[in-house]
């Protein structure tokens, strides 16, 4: 049986929301769920064709965050290549003196255990080979190509992580930006030298593989005007299922 038909719309957005977020008992958001705890959107707004989710901040006023959740009530199914009907309303409560800044999302369902052919070998890091590397490069630094795209320490690689390697270097990486109980969203990064050359998505399809990740609900996320992101998720044929807003 296809295991992606088997979990209800909202089900899996709610299962989005609280992979990316940590929240009150109420369901505010308090930051993004990442081991850095970055401040989350101010507003979020996620839809399939199915159903809506809308959720706030936890520092807004609650007669602003009431005014919001009636305008996001009245939504009609968010889907992508759809605009919300009530953006310009959103931004304009939460702009100040003008716009608020914001962004739209792609979200794709990325099935365990999907397959790709490449000609990477792929390494985890619950694997020996993987540790081992982590514990290298704690000791001789991170290689000048990914201290360059932001690694700074070994601490910087959130795990589990999944690497695909080309003659003896990472080409690129693919880890959980956000890790829950129910779920993990991938995050990508591909070393300059090895890009559109289909190394990211042999490294997004070993994650998949990974047995930490098994009992959780994987999501693949860009942004809409992320290109070669959505050329990952087309190589790997992953199904489009839902798309998001966020005003930060």
């Amino acid at each position: 049986m296809n295991n992606r038909l088997m979990i209800p719309a909202s089900h899996w957005l709610k299962t989005d929301f609280h992979t990316l977020f940590r929240t009150r008992p109420d369901g505010r958001i308090v930051c993004e769920n990442d081991p850095d705890q970055t401040p989350g959107p101010r507003f979020w707004l996620a839809g399939c064709a199915e159903t809506n989710l809308c959720a706030t901040r936890a520092d807004l006023p609650d007669g602003l965050v009431a005014e919001l959740e009636g305008l996001a009530a009245s939504e009609p199914p968010f889907v992508h290549p759809n605009t919300p009907v009530h953006l310009e309303r959103y931004l304009s409560l939460l702009g100040g003196d003008g716009p608020a800044e914001h962004n739209f999302g792609l979200v794709f369902e990325l099935p365990h255990d999907t397959p790709y052919q490449g000609d990477a070998r792929l390494v985890g890091s619950d694997s020996e080979e993987g540790a081992g590397m982590m514990r290298s490069w704690a000791t001789d630094r991170i290689p000048k190509a990914w201290f360059d795209l932001g690694f700074r320490e070994v601490a910087d690689f959130w795990t589990p992580w999944c690497a695909a390697i080309v003659d003896g270097e990472v080409a690129s990486l693919a880890f959980a930006a956000r890790l829950a109980d129910t779920g993990a969203e991938l995050g990508l990064v591909t070393a300059k030298a090895f890009r559109g050359r289909g190394f990211g998505a042999a490294a997004t399809a070993g994650w998949s593989q990974l047995p930490t990740l098994r009992s959780r609900t994987l999501f693949y996320s860009t942004d809409r005007d992320n290109v070669s992101s959505q050329r990952v998720a087309a190589r790997l044929g992953l199904r489009l299922r839902g798309a998001s807003l966020r005003i930060s």
